[in-house]
């Protein structure tokens, strides 16, 4: 267990509420966490949970827009240092993001999980994704920009089949090894040679 300082600065606590809350969701998922599980990792009290959020599902929704962030910065630093390969730079991100618990897509499928059934769920995960997409979709764009993707390239579907990929990803660590890692070491020389024309 975490054991949090008794006395931070609102934003502080806040932060350290989300990083608890990430590390439990990510083990016991969404629905099979409490917040008072969540308290306990954070090593606060659940009234003071809820001094913060309201509810678990803020917390949830904080947690997805914190692993957001914490992506977009790995992935804006990968293109600055592989320009002329910012997709396959992005894609070796995951390798980080599972060391730390920030695994977004695993929140992606925790959260669609809920979304039937909860309305605020969905409407935020909506934008969440689109956001995201634009994002990759707008990386797409300037690599063709500079050669380094072919450019009859669809950028707005090509962004949703990266994310994918990395849903499939996620889905296959879920359901234990359904994917090895020479499944998708074809996977990536296959877009890699779709997205440039060239092979691995």
């Amino acid at each position: 267990m975490t054991i949090a300082p008794t006395r931070l600065p609102a934003a502080e606590r806040r932060q350290a509420l989300v990083e608890a809350a990430l590390r439990v969701f990510i083990v016991r998922s969404y629905r099979g966490s409490t917040t008072a599980e969540i308290a306990r990792e954070a090593g606060i009290s659940e009234p003071i949970l809820y001094r913060h959020f309201p509810s678990k599902r803020k917390l949830f929704l904080a947690c997805v827009d914190h692993a957001w962030v914490e992506l977009r910065e790995l992935w804006e630093r990968a293109i600055v240092e592989h320009p002329d390969e910012p997709l396959a730079a992005m894609g070796k991100c995951y390798l980080d993001l599972k060391e730390r618990k920030l695994l977004l897509a695993e929140l992606w499928i925790q959260g669609v999980t809920e979304a039937s059934e909860d309305d605020e769920i969905a409407r935020h995960l909506r934008r969440h994704l689109h956001d995201v997409h634009a994002f990759v979709a707008e990386t797409i764009r300037r690599a063709q920009e500079r050669g380094a993707i072919r450019p009859e390239r669809d950028a707005e579907a090509e962004a949703w089949i990266f994310m994918a990929t990395g849903l499939l990803a996620t889905v296959g660590r879920r359901l234990g090894h359904l994917l090895g890692q020479e499944d998708f070491a074809r996977i990536r020389s296959a877009r890699l040679a779709w997205m440039t024309g060239s092979q691995v």
